[in-house]
């Protein structure tokens, strides 16, 4: 444990013992992101969230993680669940001083790219994509997905015209054959399959080294200065993900997390079937925050400026974790 989360911790037990009334100082604003299904919505449905931190959460969707790095920024958002970690780094290498406060989810099959199915291009044939125009949602976890397919075929995105898309703009336009290749995740992914078909499936990847998995990431001055209210949250979200792991609420939850984030039973069925929620001490081991992440987030941003897309990479990424909150809400469990 760092000197930095053992103080969160520390401060956490110390804002519990002074707070025996359980109430807040503040209400707060939660970004998420809809058709993207994920546990934590049956707790933000039934109320679990309000009930816990005796505050009104407002919960505010987001298009992609570049916009919760810029809600961050302005202080219109505390917290951000399910953030990529490529616009976390892109934030952070830019000096933006938010931190992870824990594993939201693991999806390596649920972020990709699909090729038109007209150009009939598949792994075997992929040097083809020399040219072809793409969409995708750049300093997001599809973008550096993009960026780490294409250099392990060989492929030079600056051959490529790539296109800033949103992934419901870039699946529709995929659709409209407007581009050759889209980049994205969730539903629009879905979408986009319907359309054409994918270069490397999630087990491929993972097998290369390319991971996908997003965080909760907040500004590190709420960390600092609402440590007890963070670490109750992040307790919310672990029973809720551990009420889904444990297999015996899906039909009850299910259809509220389906409504929640926009979805039909079946669609959201799929999605989350493909999603890994780790449990609060599986993120506290080393594959995850205690030493996986920062390691990742080094690579990703040293993708990202070989790719252009960020001027420099920090030294090291071990200050943009902070287990403090997530330690406190381990032990309220």
């Amino acid at each position: 444990m760092t000197f930095k989360s053992r103080l969160l911790s520390a401060a956490a037990g110390a804002a519990a013992l002074v707070g025996a009334g359980g109430a807040y100082a503040e209400d707060i604003t939660v970004g998420y992101f809809l058709e993207w299904p994920m546990p934590f919505q049956y707790a933000k449905a039934t109320g679990m969230y309000d009930e816990a931190l005796d505050a009104t959460v407002t919960w505010r969707a987001f298009g992609a993680g570049t916009e919760m790095s810029a809600a961050m920024a302005s202080g219109d958002v505390q917290i951000s669940v399910s953030q990529g970690v490529p616009p976390f780094v892109v934030a952070a290498s830019s000096g933006q001083d938010i931190q992870i406060v824990d594993v939201a989810v693991s999806y390596s099959d649920n972020d990709n790219c699909v090729v038109a199915e007209a150009l009939e291009i598949d792994k075997d044939s992929a040097d083809e994509l020399a040219g072809k125009k793409v969409a995708v949602p750049l300093g997001t976890a599809a973008h550096y997905n993009f960026l780490k397919q294409m250099e392990h075929f060989g492929v030079d995105p600056a051959e490529m015209e790539v296109v800033n898309m949103n992934p419901p703009e870039g699946s529709a336009a995929l659709a409209q054959g407007a581009v050759d290749m889209f980049c994205g995740w969730g539903g629009s992914l879905r979408r986009a399959l319907e359309h054409g078909n994918v270069l490397l499936t999630g087990e491929e990847k993972e097998e290369l080294g390319i991971l996908v998995f997003d965080v909760t990431s907040a500004p590190a001055s709420y960390v600092a200065e609402n440590a007890e209210q963070l670490a109750t949250f992040l307790a919310v979200t672990a029973k809720a993900n551990a009420m889904w792991n444990s297999g015996e609420h899906t039909d009850e939850m299910l259809p509220v997390i389906a409504k929640d984030a926009g979805m039909d039973l079946d669609a959201t069925k799929a999605t989350i079937s493909t999603f890994v929620f780790p449990s609060t001490e599986e993120q506290l081991g080393d594959k995850w925050l205690g030493s996986g992440a920062p390691a990742f987030m080094k690579g990703v941003a040293d993708v990202f400026v070989q790719a252009g897309s960020i001027d420099a990479a920090l030294d090291t990424y071990e200050d943009a974790v902070n287990t403090g909150p997530l330690e406190a809400a381990q032990s309220e469990m």
